[in-house]
């Protein structure tokens, strides 16, 4: 397979793996001297020790994989920097309204939440279940696709993807079973100062490629940040679901949020989650949407492997194989961060409770990691039919992502509402999102745009669960927002 290569793809190879390698030397030399105590905390929460400069490294990279590299340049238009422009919104709702609510409560997990809000289990037990289903389905082999696809690209066909998702695979679910989240956090960072260095470096490289010139000869379309009503985001759409869609992914998602419950203290949080914040509108933006364009002025419409191809084109191989090892961190670190959530997931709101106390997480997280990881490996030829990955994921996660909100917004909106009437709202909305993706605006009974229906959902989740808490169990609920943390059978406490 290698005998075959050029020396050039074997010098990308060798600096590849050498930058690799170096970044897990750093992580383990920084991580070497914590003590582990096998808690949940520990392992989890990187023991509540992470400074506001891992927080914000961590929060960053465990975004910023190649979904966002490949699967927005996939697209080959400026506009899809909406996303990230949006999340900047979404990381400040983060860090003032949610993570004071989190730190209050000493929650592990986000559905901790819940549970303390609604006085009852169910309501976590589903939501965990969803987001366990949705890393296993979307977020895991949808970033070893996505990053495996880069590296097929860069490196060649010679080597098959499933090659390449299996050694990322095996990596990530290392750093995860023998580091836990401090590890994860501390490469995230160092990897994180070299892919935001060289991403920007193929920004100037590639404007340099076409005398930064990205507007002659595109259409206008590729290069308008207004999108129109068959544009992957209408410009309407900014002021519906886009807001909603960053609530859900930087406050209650228990992949990103997880960093900013790690830190000592609250102020050290926000502190973490406002430079990620800033860094989100600063630096993400340009790189996840100018290399797209600069591809389709030199190959074409090449869809998701413009990313790839460019940085073969214009990085020297040494280079392209340094930009290689930090394109595999970021995979990497987005992997080990959602295997190391989703074991916190299932050790704490599945095994504790329904299986027995675990004395020790360290070994339960290295069995539920390694299960995981190969479960992502098989899944990976999923995605390779996808017309864009990005596009793919964004329609995917409505599936969840409404539906799990719709349970916050009733739960930290209203006072009275029980666990069942929220769960009704729950299994209204996924039923709703799923008929309109798979029946409804495939027949074009429904035309409307997935990110406005997205609001449709949200509402009329939030709307059933009303309902059900009036109708069905004689509740009676209180539109108190000023006092999210009220629990059942107890006073008041003012957010």
């Amino acid at each position: 397979m290698f005998d075959t290569m050029p020396t050039a793809s074997l010098i990308q190879i060798a600096v590849c793996v050498g930058l690799t390698a170096l970044v897990g030397v750093a992580t383990w030399a920084t991580i070497r001297r914590s003590a582990h105590d096998g808690s949940r905390k520990d392992v989890y929460l990187a023991g509540g020790k992470l400074s506001w400069l891992f927080v914000a490294g961590s929060i960053t990279l465990t975004n910023l994989s190649t979904d966002q590299l490949v699967g927005m340049n996939g697209n080959q238009m400026l506009l899809l920097a909406w996303w990230e422009i949006a999340g900047f919104f979404g990381l400040l709702i983060l860090a003032f309204v949610f993570v004071p609510v989190y730190y209050r409560e000493q929650c592990t997990t986000v559905t901790e939440l819940l549970e303390k809000r609604y006085g009852g289990r169910s309501i976590r037990t589903l939501i965990s279940a969803l987001f366990l289903l949705g890393n296993v389905l979307i977020y895991l082999p949808a970033a070893l696709y996505s990053g495996s696809l880069f590296m097929q690209s860069l490196f060649g066909a010679g080597v098959p993807l499933l090659a390449f998702a299996a050694g990322l695979a095996v990596i990530s679910a290392g750093y995860t079973i023998f580091g836990g989240l401090r590890a994860v956090a501390v490469m995230d960072t160092y990897s994180g100062v070299g892919i935001l260095g060289l991403a920007m470096l193929i920004v100037v490289l590639g404007l340099a490629a076409v005398d930064w010139d990205i507007i002659s000869g595109v259409p206008v379309e590729r290069v308008t940040m207004f999108g129109g009503p068959d544009s992957p985001i209408p410009w309407q759409t900014l002021f519906t679901g886009m807001i909603f869609i960053q609530i859900f992914y930087w406050s209650t998602n228990q992949n990103l949020t997880q960093k900013a419950m790690a830190a000592p203290t609250i102020r050290e949080a926000q502190k973490g989650v406002m430079v990620a914040a800033f860094i989100r509108i600063l630096i993400v933006p340009p790189i996840v949407v100018i290399p797209g364009i600069v591809a389709f002025k030199l190959f074409g419409d090449v869809g998701d492997a413009a990313y790839g191809r460019l940085v073969a084109e214009i990085l020297p191989p040494w280079l392209s194989g340094a930009f290689a090892a930090m394109v595999a961190a970021a995979v990497i670190t987005t992997f080990s961060a959602v295997l190391n959530s989703s074991v916190a997931l299932y050790a704490v709101d599945f095994h504790e409770q329904f299986i027995g106390e675990v004395k020790d997480h360290w070994k339960l997280s290295a069995a539920v990691s390694t299960l995981l990881a190969v479960v992502a490996i098989m899944l990976v030829p999923m995605y390779q039919s996808a017309t864009s990955i990005i596009n793919l994921l964004q329609q995917l996660n409505g599936l969840l992502s409404m539906p799990i909100l719709s349970a916050f917004v009733a739960g930290l909106l209203f006072r009275g509402v029980a666990a069942p009437a929220a769960i009704a709202g729950v299994v209204w909305g996924v039923a709703l999102y799923a008929l309109f993706t798979f029946q409804l605006q495939p027949a074009g009974i429904i035309t409307l745009h997935y990110i406005h229906f997205m609001v449709v959902t949200l509402v009329t989740s939030v709307m059933a669960a009303l309902a059900v808490n009036r109708f069905v169990l004689g509740g009676r609920a209180e539109f108190a927002p000023g006092q999210a943390l009220v629990r059942r059978g107890a006073g008041a406490e003012a957010v």
